[in-house]
């Protein structure tokens, strides 16, 4: 995956470039959110990456599939991402838009994986503890997976802190076969 995210890394800096210039970054978040979302499609997905679509005709049927959402330059960057063939990569540069997004406003979107639901007043001092040891503004979201056994693991960004129970029996199991 490092591979895809060093190929999006140019085209989300340049649309941080651009939208920061112009002072719209939610607008380009908006974008880029309906964008990555409508690369996922079950119906598309399989078109973007293959040669056996025309390259004006992909990009064509990709705007229309994102409908309104997009203004002329977030419609001008799928038609650039048709011709590279790269429109797959949607996803990944929405991933580092945001994170240049959130370095440029001073906040950080981060999220709670627990094995169960997180009560809003654990929530709220993670979300402090967090801020407070990367000197940001967290945004913290939460997703329950019962495969973690117990405990949690935050993901914010590049940093993922690992404190469940699965990812402690898997480290131990790590040490042992040492």
């Amino acid at each position: 995956m490092a591979e895809l995210s060093t190929i999006a890394r140019p085209y989300a800096q340049g649309v941080f470039e651009v939208a920061k210039a112009a002072g719209n970054l939610q607008q380009w978040s908006n974008m880029m959110s309906v964008a990555a979302e409508a690369s996922q499609v079950e119906s598309l997905a399989p078109l973007l990456n293959t040669s056996l679509v025309n390259r004006t005709e992909l990009a064509e049927l990709f705007i229309e599939v994102c409908g309104k959402s997009l203004d002329d330059q977030g419609k001008n960057l799928i038609r650039l991402l048709a011709d590279n063939r790269r429109l797959g990569l949607l996803p990944q540069i929405r991933e580092q838009f945001e994170l240049l997004r959130g370095e440029a406003e001073g906040t950080l979107q981060a999220t709670l994986i627990a094995a169960q639901d997180v009560d809003q007043a654990t929530q709220d001092q993670v979300a402090k503890a967090l801020g407070q040891r990367l000197n940001r503004k967290v945004a913290l979201s939460t997703e329950t997976d019962p495969s973690l056994l117990g405990g949690a693991v935050i993901r914010a960004g590049d940093l993922v802190i690992d404190g469940s129970a699965r990812g402690r029996l898997e480290r131990l199991a790590d040490a042992m076969s040492r």
